[in-house]
């Protein structure tokens, strides 16, 4: 597996991967400090295309003033192993200056699905996401591109930028979403997941718990308002000092439901324990 770190590296690298004939390019974008979660999707990416290129970059966009980009763990020798043990071909990382090169002023917003959920805990993140995703579909031009179902938010407002930006390498209906991986007790699994301490992974454990009798409750006909806060009671219950939303919405718009409806909804929820900020959500109703 090659390591690009410069554009002019990756244009070569994609070049002589092209060069040796026919074949699909798929996109893996990731953030580094890989877990199963991030390999599922290397694993989905093999199963639909020829060559796999998996991106490396924690970027500072996407991250508030008192969040946490410093604390974020960077692991590249041993993420680069993961992936080359995976079968990809290219790993692209670039630096913060390679990636946002000095007198960089452009912005992406992506009103409607960005707005509310973590839209309005994060004012500005999803700006950064949409920014620098299109950055690097840009710099690949990938026939497909993967993305985790566990940032439902962000994989909605990327393939509303898709669409609306006309982009063809990948086109929206490209942009795959992949199901969540869990750990055994049901966690999501996340690189925040490693900020837990021992006692706080245990409590974790009841955020799909109770996301699970939620939907349960929905879908036998309880109403959506009263499920919502026996999940929200549960949760504190548990031992997570807030939450910041959980929410019943349209699956392609993210659009709060107030009942279930004959279309794809999900319950999307997020919830602090300690300083750890955790995200979930699940499908409701019919399948997509």
């Amino acid at each position: 597996m090659q390591i690009a770190k410069t554009r002019d590296v990756l244009r070569n690298s994609l070049a002589a991967l092209r060069r040796r004939g026919p074949g699909l390019i798929a996109l893996v974008p990731t953030m580094g400090a890989l877990h199963e979660g991030h390999l599922t999707l290397v694993r989905r990416a093999r199963e639909e295309a020829d060559h796999i290129v998996a991106s490396i970059f924690v970027n500072p966009k996407q991250f508030g003033a008192n969040e946490d980009l410093d604390a974020y763990p960077r692991q590249l020798a041993e993420d680069a192993a993961m992936l080359e043990a995976e079968g990809c071909a290219l790993l692209w990382a670039p630096t913060v200056e390679e990636m946002y090169p000095a007198g960089f002023v452009t912005n992406i917003s992506v009103a409607g699905v960005s707005e509310g959920l973590c839209g309005a805990a994060r004012p500005g993140h999803f700006d950064g996401v949409a920014t620098v995703v299109c950055k690097l579909f840009n710099q690949v031009l990938p026939d497909m591109a993967f993305f985790g179902e566990k940032d439902f938010q962000q994989l909605a407002v990327i393939r509303t930028m898709a669409r609306d930006l006309d982009l063809t390498r990948p086109h929206a209906d490209a942009i795959i979403g992949v199901p969540t991986v869990r750990e055994a007790d049901g966690l999501a699994m996340s690189s925040r997941n490693r900020y837990l301490s021992p006692e706080q992974r245990a409590h974790a454990a009841a955020l799909p718990r109770a996301m699970r009798a939620a939907i349960a409750a929905i879908e036998a006909g309880a109403p959506v308002a009263g499920s919502l806060a026996a999940l929200e009671t549960e949760i504190v219950g548990a031992g997570f000092s807030s939450v910041d939303y959980a929410v019943l919405a349209d699956s392609t718009s993210l659009a709060p439901l107030a009942s279930l409806r004959d279309t794809p909804a999900r319950l999307l929820v997020a919830a602090r324990i300690g300083g750890t900020r955790l995200i979930d959500n699940m499908a409701v109703g019919p399948a997509l």
